[in-house]
Parts: C-alpha cells; structure tokens; sequence
C-alpha cells in the first residue's frame, strides 16, 4: 500500500491504498485517531482483495466540526452544531475534487468512529454524494436523533452500524439511549433501504476499544456489498 500526507484547503490528510481503486473511502481524523489510520487502512486491505483508498482528513475541534446540532451532554460550548455543514462542505467541494483529480470519479465510501460516525450517517441525509456509510459506534445518543432521523432518509445505498456491547450500559443516561437509538436507526434503515442494504454488528466491550479494527469491518463490508 502506498501512503502519503498532504494539506487540502487548509487541511492536513492522510492517504493509503493502491494506486488503482475501485472505491474513494473517507474518514474523519481527530488527533486521537493518527496512531491508528495505518493500522485501519491495512486491516481493511487484509480483510478484501478489492482495491481501494483511503482518505482521512483533519478535524479541528471533535465537538464543533462533527455535533450536527446542539447537545449539553456532548458540549456546552454553544457554537457546536454550527459548524458541521462547513466541515461536510470541505470534504463535498475540496477533498473530493482533489481525490478525483488523481484517481479518478469512483464511489464514496463515507465513514467514521464516535462522533465521527453520527456525522457520517448525518452527512447521508443531507447529500447523496455517498454510495455508502460506514458508522463504527456512532454517537447517535445526541438528543432528538430519531426525530430527525424519521423525516431525513438516507441518501446512500448501504449503511453499517456497529456497537459495543456495553455501550449502553453505563451511568450517563444521555449516553445509555445509544443501544434504543442504534436499534431505531437500524429499522429506518430497514425501510428505507431493505434489509439487505444495510446491517447492524455488536462487538464486545464498551465504547473506547478496538477503534482501529471496528471502523476497517465498517468499511470492508461497505466494499465488500457494493
């Protein structure tokens, strides 16, 4: 696999992959995440022959670039859920121009960990851009998700969700909706795309573990069904 660091517009990123994919895949990079990109993209490689790339671009601040609306229980600041349309405008108008321009106009493949995950999902029900979601633990415990989520369809053709088994059992109960907000997602997503179309995984543990290898299921089933 060939790797490489660049600066977009303004932002640093990071690509993996061959020279020739088949797909574009995108995931959001905290500074918590960059110990783990090449891990991701080589556990992706090891898990389909299908070639491809993988692209993560810089998130400034978690909270504010990737919280689609206003939480208390994710961040007081009251800026966040201001900027989430800027952040899916740069990866729209400058991450893909530029990734196309080298390999050419191929599916999208939007996926993320966390936060990173709900503003993908968020991301397929504003733009139909995306051929797919890949939403590893996605915070969909942020308020009023289901709400919008009945009356924002998605607009890719395949979803994956994952969760630990023990995220939604802890003492926050902001946090502790997540396992009923998942569950819901999963059967909007039944109906609006068929069962087929999407998928819902449960591995072990809680939130903070095996980041690197749940976003690379996310991603490689997303490959592996399109």
């Amino acid at each position: 696999m060939n790797h490489k660091s660049m600066t977009i517009d303004g932002r640093e990123c990071f690509v993996s992959g061959s020279d020739h994919p088949r797909y574009i895949l995108v995931q959001t990079l905290g500074n918590h995440e960059r110990s783990l990109f090449d891990r991701t993209a080589e556990l992706i490689a090891g898990a389909t022959d299908i070639p491809f790339v993988l692209a993560a671009f810089q998130v400034f601040d978690w909270d504010l670039d990737l919280t689609p609306w206003h939480d208390d229980a994710i961040n007081r600041k009251p800026e966040v859920g201001t900027r989430t349309g800027e952040t899916l405008r740069y990866v729209t108008k400058s991450l893909l121009p530029a990734l196309e321009t080298e390999y050419g106009k191929l599916p999208v493949i939007l996926g993320g960990y966390s936060l990173g995950g709900l503003f993908a999902l968020w991301s397929s029900m504003q733009t139909d851009r995306f051929s797919a979601i890949a939403a590893a633990s996605p915070s969909l415990w942020i308020r009023d998700w289901l709400d919008f989520a009945q009356t924002h369809p998605v607009k890719a053709a395949k979803v994956y969700l994952s969760l630990g088994d023990r995220e939604e059992h802890v003492k926050n109960r902001a946090i502790a909706r997540v396992g009923d907000s998942v569950r819901g997602e999963l059967e909007l997503l039944k109906a609006q795309l068929g069962e087929e179309n999407c998928t819902l995984v449960w591995n072990p543990g809680g939130h903070f573990q095996d980041e690197d290898k749940r976003l690379a299921a996310a991603f490689s089933w997303c490959i592996e069904t399109m």
